[in-house]
């Protein structure tokens, strides 16, 4: 990503613990891809990413984001972004996934090549 925003390709891979009942959790890994029309080193705008969460249980969930809030902090760009679980656990509740990202590379790379990835905690929120 550099400065001017552009098309851009998005792909991570996450590992959450999921609380699936009161005092009980399971640890799951989430694969997210899809892009952005509209990305820069400023801000991510109008994502369609989909992401599948595989449980330690056995039992997944296929969520489709459709929109997302960006803002810089501290030189870590804190993105959520917002859809619908569409197929197995939570299938029509609401999902929001908030990410800080801090750049693999130092901030000057937007200038010049740009940024190539970022690193980051994600938190999955799967509420109805």
């Amino acid at each position: 990503m550099t400065l001017l925003p552009r098309q851009t390709r998005v792909q991570t891979q996450a590992s959450y613990t999921c609380a699936v009942t009161h005092g009980r959790t399971v640890p799951a890994t989430g694969y997210l891809e899809g892009k952005s029309p509209s990305a820069s080193c400023i801000t991510v705008n109008s994502p369609r990413l989909e992401e599948v969460v595989h449980y330690g249980d056995g039992k997944r969930s296929s969520i489709a984001y459709d929109s997302s809030t960006s803002i810089r902090v501290a030189g870590a760009l804190v993105v959520r972004l917002s859809g619908r679980v569409v197929e197995g656990r939570g299938e029509g509740l609401t999902a929001h996934r908030t990410v800080a990202a801090l750049p693999g590379e130092l901030p000057t790379s937007c200038l010049l090549s740009g940024l190539q990835g970022s690193n980051g905690e994600a938190q999955l929120e799967i509420r109805p």
